[in-house]
């Protein structure tokens, strides 16, 4: 199996993305009302995909940490709580992050039914994200 190296640099400028994303989200949405989302479909685009990035480029640092690190996941469910349990996250904190993945899921295949509550959980979970790029940063300053 061909050794798999992640351009060097790549999980910093990763985590700057993440960063702005993360501030965008905090100006811009996460004090949003229900009422105001559902009437503003602007509004529920820029927010759902602010989100969806978010998570979907920490999930590619998680994978990436993993890689690394010769931890195998199979999902991306299971990245976010491999990358939690490689970071001495509480098991409670795992599980946060690991239904994070699901929340991504809802919002990148437009689940209806289910965007604002994949809003709503990320934005309770914001800052265990912050947590977690944080302890990323510094494994990556450690090298």
């Amino acid at each position: 199996m061909a050794e798999y190296r992640y351009a060097k640099g790549r999980i910093a400028e990763s985590i700057q993305f993440i960063t702005q994303e993360l501030k965008e989200f905090e100006e811009e949405y996460a004090n949003r009302k229900w009422t105001e989302y559902q009437n503003d479909r602007k509004l529920q685009k820029l927010t759902d995909r602010t989100v969806e990035n978010i998570l979907t480029a920490l999930i590619e640092v998680c994978g990436t940490v993993l890689t690394e690190e010769g931890i195998s996941a199979d999902s991306y469910s299971e990245i976010l709580r491999k990358c939690g349990r490689y970071f001495h996250f509480k098991e409670e904190e795992q599980d946060d992050l690991a239904k994070l993945a699901l929340q991504r899921n809802r919002l990148a295949h437009r689940y209806l039914n289910f965007r604002w509550q994949a809003i709503k959980m990320f934005n309770d979970q914001k800052e265990l994200v912050k947590k977690l790029l944080e302890m990323i940063l510094e494994r990556e300053e450690a090298k």
